[in-house]
């Protein structure tokens, strides 16, 4: 398997950022960690070696990034607007930095998102507000809301990092048009430590149900509790049915490309 290992200065951060690559080709997938987590936890997690063979046969490629929670959403001794000003930085490190890396490696790709726990939030979150960059998302055991970090305090960006305050009322058809065309997974158990994320999930169902949007919401049983194992056991299994998608898709985007090089060429 191929795997790097990439560090540089953001300057939207003003931090030094950390990622791994695991793979060569095919859908690219940015995995975003659980809360304050780091970049290397998915293959510690034996998360990375759990879709080994979809990396090996060159279906998937993982991009696992850092997080910066303990300096936004989960730093509780700042203000909820200094944290959501602080998420908005990494909001453009992974949109501005981390994407223009992904797509100079898969021109004409839409990347998938995925994440567990906090990491569940992060890419449900980063599918709905980009979905001119992302094109599909597996939330495991996800938040859809921030009231379990910052209580009830509002303003116009905690409101537009929280799908479940912002998606009620959107009716552009921009953003509802490429949800459409989307793959969006989501996951919850019904076991220990996973009622608000089982609560959240069944709330975000109902409200793309009204804007007409597929999606897959998917309720594991009462054993399934808010832990590595199953998310172990849910992140192939989802990938499994995805990748027919994945795989047309990277393959008509090749012959995409070629054609334009035909087009070039004469």
């Amino acid at each position: 398997m191929n795997i790097e290992y990439h560090k540089w200065y953001s300057e939207r951060l003003n931090q030094d950022m950390e990622m791994k690559v695991y793979g060569h080709a095919g859908k690219p997938v940015v995995v975003f960690p659980s809360q304050a987590g780091r970049f290397f936890d998915f293959e510690d997690r034996g998360m990375v070696a759990a879709v080994a063979g979809f990396i090996e046969e060159g279906d998937i490629t993982l991009y696992t990034v850092d997080s910066i929670d303990s300096q936004s959403w989960a730093n509780f001794s700042a203000h909820p607007h200094d944290r959501a000003v602080r998420h908005e930085s990494y909001d453009g490190y992974i949109i501005h930095e981390v994407m223009p890396f992904i797509q100079n490696r898969h021109p004409h790709l839409k990347a998938v998102t995925t994440g567990v726990s906090m990491g569940g939030y992060h890419c449900a979150n980063f599918f709905f507000r980009h979905p001119d960059k992302f094109d599909g998302v597996i939330s495991l055991s996800g938040l859809f809301s921030l009231g379990y970090f910052i209580g009830g305090y509002m303003d116009n960006l905690v409101y537009f990092n929280s799908p479940l305050d912002f998606l009620p009322s959107l009716s552009d058809p921009w953003y509802l048009d490429q949800y459409r065309q989307s793959q969006i997974i989501i996951c919850a158990g019904q076991g220990a430590w996973e009622d608000e994320m089982r609560l959240e999930a069944f709330q975000l169902r109902e409200i793309l149900e009204i804007k007409g949007v597929p999606a897959w919401v998917d309720f594991w049983g009462q054993d399934v509790n808010h832990d590595w194992p199953w998310w172990l056991k849910q992140l192939p299994y989802f990938f499994n049915q995805l990748m027919p998608v994945f795989q047309d898709q990277v393959q008509s985007t090749a012959k995409y490309i070629e054609n334009i090089f035909d087009e070039e060429e004469k």
